[in-house]
């Protein structure tokens, strides 16, 4: 491990117009004079990735996943060459790299790629003649030599590989926000900001709407033991949030937060054959297109017939329903239908494991508050319910004040041992 070494990760609205750029760049000079050596992560200024693909789709429905990459790609370039720009203007040796330059290897998958591999060794060689790097995040390069980029939020990706491969001490995501809250404070003024969040809870959290961090950015945290600090790009002197393993000597909350995905939809096929087989024809085709399904039910058979709802990331909801419409004539499934007009809101907490309850509280919650359940998922320590979206706001500020959430946890106490 470089002791001496962090990687920090701005996001789009950090570097979203030159005045911001300037003062990223203060910032860098100011912990840079700490002593330590810095490697930054930088995304695409703020609207510019979806400026980007409007342009493209006004030019064709459906563009090829390879060209959208080299194309969104340009975003996160602009953005580590101003910002290097900046910081050669304030005497600080400092040096842009593409995905490419930096060595981060990647699979052949466009728009949504996987890191292989990171060849730093160039980044190390900058880094002992004592530059500042700053490398444009959410891309790579793949076997052919092809730009890939890593999906939506890969710059955070980006800035976690980077500090696991050159043995940083902590990735620091520096963003518009000051740290990972109990819920989203725009929905629930109440929300409290959370000081220490395990692995496994924000794993939960990010893969449940929280869009503070990545879930890919986590899992590889966790797997790599690399400590997280969620803070915020300009507040000096708040510690955001520190995301690591969990301390098995300290009681956990029951609830930690309370998640709302609004990036969701639903597709139900009707009158499936319910027959051997047929769930894997859904699906694979699904797979094969790499769309990830979450929540999946199926309804009680009736004279051989079922219906079949699952849920997906609302921006995939276009190309999904592209492949249902085949698989249901393949499979002689009467109809397919859609509903973007939903929400996931998610339970999360460490605490969940070792108390009941938890479900109940919600359903009461939810029920006293007229909300209707349309699906419900759970794991070892989340409780997830989908519901109509016009109920979101309603539910996410019932729930926290249920799990008295805005309240200030009591100081944690060591377990005794040999208890």
């Amino acid at each position: 491990m470089n002791k001496s070494l962090i990687v920090q990760k701005y996001g789009g609205t950090s570097v979203g117009t030159l005045e911001r750029i300037e003062l990223v760049a203060d910032q860098i000079v100011k912990t840079r004079k700490t002593g330590v050596d810095i490697v930054v992560v930088v995304s695409a200024m703020g609207g510019e990735t979806d400026k980007l693909l409007k342009m493209a789709r006004s030019l064709a429905k459906n563009p090829t996943r390879r060209e959208i990459d080299l194309l969104l790609s340009s975003g996160e370039r602009i953005s580590a060459a101003l910002l290097t720009i900046a910081l050669q203007a304030r005497g600080i040796p400092a040096l842009s790299m593409t995905g490419r330059q930096i060595g981060l290897q990647t699979d052949s998958t466009h728009t949504r790629a996987r890191i292989m591999n990171i060849d730093a060794q160039r980044a190390r060689k900058m880094l002992k003649e004592n530059h500042v790097i700053v490398v444009a995040g959410f891309q790579g390069i793949n076997p052919e030599g092809d730009v890939t980029t890593l999906g939506r939020g890969g710059s955070d990706t980006s800035a976690v590989a980077l500090a696991v491969a050159l043995g940083a001490r902590q990735c620091e995501i520096c963003t518009d926000v000051d740290g990972v809250y109990t819920t989203d404070p725009r929905m629930v003024p109440e929300a409290r900001k959370l000081d220490v969040v395990s692995y496994d809870e924000m794993l939960e959290m990010a893969s449940l709407g929280a869009n503070v961090l990545q879930i890919r950015c986590v899992e590889f945290a966790h797997k790599y033991k690399m400590p997280l600090i969620v803070k915020s790009s300009f507040k000096e002197g708040y510690k955001g949030t520190l995301i690591c393993e969990e301390d098995p000597n300290m009681e956990q909350p029951v609830v930690s937060g309370i998640m709302c995905d609004k990036n969701q939809a639903k597709i139900t096929l009707k009158e499936v054959p319910d027959q051997p087989g047929i769930a894997a024809n859904i699906f694979e085709p699904l797979a094969k297109a790499a769309i990830s399904v979450d929540m999946i039910i199926q309804n009680v058979s009736e004279q051989g017939h079922t219906d079949m709802s699952f849920t997906l990331q609302r921006e995939e909801l276009d190309e999904a329903m592209v492949i249902m419409n085949k698989v249901a004539k393949k499979i002689h499934a009467t109809q397919v239908s859609a509903d973007a007009k939903i929400v996931k809101i998610s339970i999360v907490g460490a605490g969940m494991r070792s108390h009941s309850g938890v479900a109940a509280q919600i359903f009461k919650t939810l029920s006293a508050n007229k909300v209707n359940i349309l699906m419900i998922s759970t794991s070892e320590i989340k409780v997830s319910c989908i519901i109509e979206q016009k109920h979101s706001k309603l539910a996410a500020n019932a729930l926290h004040t249920a799990f008295k959430l805005a309240d200030k946890p009591a100081k944690k106490k060591n377990k005794k041992k040999n208890q």
